[in-house]
């Protein structure tokens, strides 16, 4: 009777601690950061975990971890030392907060004014704190138009084990821009 609770406890315990994204940093992240950021100097960018491409855009998800692993490249691209006081304003202004970069695609140079995200979260929705839209797009080779937006979200309701889609829509004609799936468990 107790051999089915007895290997299911075994199984989890083998496979390793379950990820999460970090919305405050442990010492332990905060060096891994650290050593990530600097060590990156010799590849053209960080990591690609932070990176989504779907629903016809890319989204770059900045957590507190890939804040301060860009902090610790850019220093190490200046061949300097990555300040205490530097990390700690980087935590303390990413506290509670996740930020979205999205490039976005769409049919006039105009198309991203008026663009509203939200995060779809279980049932319910997350408004952006912040929201920054580029007033005008830049024309692509192809006839459309390019335009980088960030969008700022609170963490308290969301689950840094979770995932939750992005949905960017036209605020005038509600007509849906961008829906674009995060797996919180795959950033750090």
């Amino acid at each position: 009777m107790l051999r089915g609770p007895l290997l299911l406890a075994w199984m989890l315990a083998a496979s390793g601690p379950v990820r999460a994204v970090s919305f405050s940093l442990t010492e332990a992240e905060r060096a891994e950061a650290i050593r990530l950021g600097q060590g990156s100097v010799t590849r053209e960018s960080i990591g690609g975990e932070w990176t989504i491409s779907a629903g016809g855009a890319e989204v770059t998800a900045l957590t507190p971890f890939h804040r301060l692993a860009t902090l610790a490249r850019q220093a190490a691209f200046r061949q300097a030392l990555l300040k205490p006081r530097d990390i700690e304003r980087a935590e303390r202004e990413n506290q509670g907060r996740l930020v979205l970069r999205a490039t976005l695609r769409g049919g006039r140079a105009d198309f991203a004014r008026f663009l509203v995200p939200v995060l779809l979260v279980g049932v319910g929705e997350v408004r952006a704190t912040f929201a920054q839209n580029e007033r005008t797009a830049l024309r692509q080779p192809d006839g459309r138009y390019l335009a980088r937006c960030a969008y700022t979200f609170p963490t308290t309701a969301l689950n840094p084990r979770g995932k939750v889609i992005l949905v960017v829509r036209d605020q005038v004609g509600g007509a849906e821009v961008a829906r674009v799936p995060l797996d919180l468990a795959a950033f750090r």
